[in-house]
């Protein structure tokens, strides 16, 4: 008991974090979006409204069926797609039997947003976003990456709040 307190702790602490950030990013791209694409603007509140929906209603859940959260990553992509408009590709390859694998609530988000922040948004020209995931032996694998320039060494060693808490909610 003790162990699934500390876990949705954990899990309420991470959403404290990553939501902020992502929530005002996009709550700016809205306001420079309503004097040059209404529809754009009324998409990204939509897929906004629906991804804090989902959160909130999953906000005691440790853990979800793939599937779901594929699901609440792909609003995510959509608000990302507006965002980065021409300059987006995201490949998604997910095997249809691990689909109901269970996963730790928002474990894909936090290494996408790291794929966005690090990667795509340092290139000058397009990127490409991938996610896959597959059974392998018995396990889930799970998969991000970019074509971003990389980590410099000094980054490489550095700890963000996004893969660290990923990390220790795994183990």
């Amino acid at each position: 008991e003790l162990e699934h307190q500390l876990a949705r702790s954990e899990l309420q602490v991470l959403k404290q974090q990553l939501q902020p950030h992502f929530l005002f990013n996009t709550l700016h791209s809205i306001s420079a979006l309503m004097h040059k694409n209404v529809g754009a603007a009324d998409d990204m509140i939509s897929d906004l409204s629906t991804l804090l929906r989902l959160s909130l209603e999953n906000s005691g859940t440790h853990e979800v069926p793939l599937r779901d959260e594929l699901q609440a990553l792909q609003l995510y992509l959509n608000i990302q797609r507006v965002r980065f408009q021409d300059q987006l590709t995201v490949d998604i390859n997910v095997d249809p039997n691990a689909l109901e694998a269970r996963v730790p609530h928002l474990v894909l988000q936090p290494l996408v947003e790291n794929a966005f922040r690090h990667g795509i948004s340092k290139r000058a020209t397009g990127g490409v976003v991938r996610i896959c995931a597959e059974r392998r032996n018995g396990s889930l694998l799970l998969g991000v990456s970019d074509n971003g320039p990389g980590l410099s060494q000094d980054s490489a060693q550095k700890k963000g709040i996004g893969l660290e808490n990923t990390r220790a909610r795994l183990q």
